[in-house]
């Protein structure tokens, strides 16, 4: 197996090296596809001999997608510039580069959060099972929210130990303007998609959503960052259905 690491990139000079530095015994090439960064995102993919291509920002899914086309390999191994490998991670994926795979082999990983220098264990957000590593004949990126792959046909996915180790956000402030963005993103999604609001979803989801984090996915047991974490979980869920029913009074 030939592996292909897939980045895309926008003023990521805190994160790429650290990502760089994971796959150096993991992929066989690494391909960075930046929409036009101005730190020194780019300096430091040099400093690696990546292969580094510019693009306008095209949306999650089709700047993924360009990314992959551009792979040498039809293997790919799509990774975040926020995300590292742990080392038993790197030692499975290792392992699967000596196996005879086939095409219909896909491959999921546990993700693991940083927030703000402490590990997340709970909240809903371990083990946080993705697809990271699957054949580009029989899988393409769709969706621009929360973006998913889907595959031409049926698959088997095969689960390596170890975690993709993720250093999203670095203070409270970053992980609630990223939960507040991604919020509108779908409540506008919801409203191109039709779907109707009701004053029950503003009232009801939030509690929910805060009941299910904190209790049911043990949240609690992440003290008061695990508390802050579904607190703005919740509050994001109720801005999503408040954006749905702006735009639609808006159209009335």
């Amino acid at each position: 197996m030939k592996l292909s690491a897939v980045i895309i990139t926008k003023n990521e000079e805190q994160n790429i090296r650290r990502c760089l530095e994971s796959l150096q015994d993991v992929a066989d090439e690494i391909v960075v596809v930046d929409s036009f960064s101005t730190d020194a995102t780019e300096q430091i993919c040099v400093e690696y001999g990546v292969r580094f291509v510019q693009q306008q920002w095209l949306g999650y899914s089709q700047q993924k997608n360009l990314a992959n086309n551009l792979a040498a390999n039809d293997w790919i191994f799509s990774i975040d510039a926020d995300e590292a490998l742990s080392s038993e991670l790197k030692n499975a994926v290792m392992e699967i580069k000596k196996q005879n795979i086939t095409e219909d082999n896909v491959f999921s990983m546990n993700r693991l959060t940083n927030y703000c220098g402490k590990w997340i264990s709970h909240c809903g957000w371990y083990p946080d099972k993705k697809i990271r590593i699957w054949n580009r004949k029989v899988g393409r990126w769709q969706g621009e929210i929360h973006e998913t792959i889907a595959f031409s046909t049926k698959t088997k996915v095969l689960h390596l130990k170890g975690d993709l180790l993720h250093y999203s956000f670095v203070s409270p402030k970053d992980f609630e303007n990223q939960m507040f963005k991604f919020a509108e993103m779908r409540g506008h999604d919801y409203y191109q998609k039709g779907k109707k609001y009701a004053n029950f979803y503003i009232i009801v989801s939030p509690i929910f959503s805060f009941i299910q984090r904190y209790f049911f996915q043990l949240g609690f047991l992440d003290g008061a960052d695990g508390l802050h974490i579904c607190r703005i979980a919740a509050k994001a869920t109720r801005l999503k259905y408040e954006t749905l029913k702006n735009l639609q009074s808006n159209r009335l």
